[in-house]
């Protein structure tokens, strides 16, 4: 292993005299190089476009989204994989994240834990990994042996595969059916791939979850309509959402929502088409839960 091969390892050259510099300096010149993330995403905006519409496939299919990785990678996977639940009202096994150490490892590293192949495997396993799931395998470097370990045995049980680097002609990519490499250059602080690697994949794992929830029917116009109202916040939001959908009055939608047991997506359907709880669940049920289609 060389370490001093990979582009996210070397040195910036802008960037050499960090600690003389002011702090609007260094403030500065961290702002020029976060602006070269979205460029880079958009070069690979082709690989995404494959990983999004197999994810679909899968998750229409009923498996489940499962990310993977080691430290910042692996946190941000869980993050992800976390939103989902009050963003689009899955259920917390659609979309998991995995990372290297268990979930101790979110505010504590593990050591040695992203070395090990067999743990990457191991996790997999546990989880019942089948042929209708997609493993995402994240890594900066693009050469975790932790998610080698996970896409190998992903493959082996016939899940879709996509992996998610920050350096060309990753590992991880030969490892992959769809790999998707994201060239941000050198970090501001060498080898802090917490920094631009780290936006990057967050802006990548943002197109991969939303995009798929959208192709499943979570979402209506740009609406998140299957937000689960779990506080007084989300419980306004869920209202606001109805009169957005419907243009109906804010009593109209407040009143449509009670009926509806405060699921949404129900509540808009409901407005819409003038129909009873029960034929327009009947009428959802039979688009998929996809609002437009219930509605025409």
């Amino acid at each position: 292993m060389n370490l001093g091969n990979l582009t996210t390892e070397t040195r910036n050259q802008k960037t050499m005299a960090l600690d003389t510099l002011s702090v609007k300096e260094v403030l500065t010149l961290m702002n020029q190089e976060d602006q070269k993330v979205p460029a880079a995403i958009q070069k690979v905006l082709p690989q995404i476009e494959s990983a999004v519409k197999t994810i679909v496939d899968h998750l229409q299919a009923g498996g489940r989204l499962i990310y993977m990785g080691s430290g910042t990678s692996g946190r941000l996977g869980v993050l992800d994989a976390a939103e989902c639940v009050p963003t689009f009202g899955t259920a917390p096994t659609l979309v998991q994240g995995l990372i290297a150490g268990g979930m101790s490892a979110m505010t504590v590293a593990v050591e040695g834990a992203e070395d090990s192949v067999e743990l990457g495997r191991q996790d997999l396993v546990d989880l019942k990994l089948t042929a209708h799931d997609t493993v995402v395998g994240i890594a900066a470097s693009g050469r975790t042996p932790y998610v080698v370990g996970g896409l190998d045995y992903a493959k082996s049980v016939g899940a879709a595969t996509i992996s998610l680097a920050c350096n060309a002609h990753a590992v991880i990519s030969d490892h992959a059916a769809i790999a998707i490499e994201v060239e941000v250059g050198p970090e501001v602080l060498t080898g802090s791939t917490r920094l631009k690697s780290g936006t990057a994949q967050k802006l990548v794992l943002n197109m991969l979850s939303t995009v798929s929830m959208i192709g499943i029917g979570k979402v209506y116009k740009n609406l998140m309509v299957d937000v689960k109202p779990t506080n007084e916040k989300l419980v306004e939001r869920a209202k606001r959402i109805i009169v957005q959908a419907t243009d109906c009055s804010a009593t109209t939608a407040a009143k449509a929502f009670e009926d509806a047991d405060q699921d949404v997506k129900l509540a808009i359907v409901m407005v819409l088409t003038d129909m009873s709880k029960d034929e327009a669940a009947q009428r959802l049920q039979r688009a998929k839960g996809f609002v437009r289609q219930a509605v025409n």
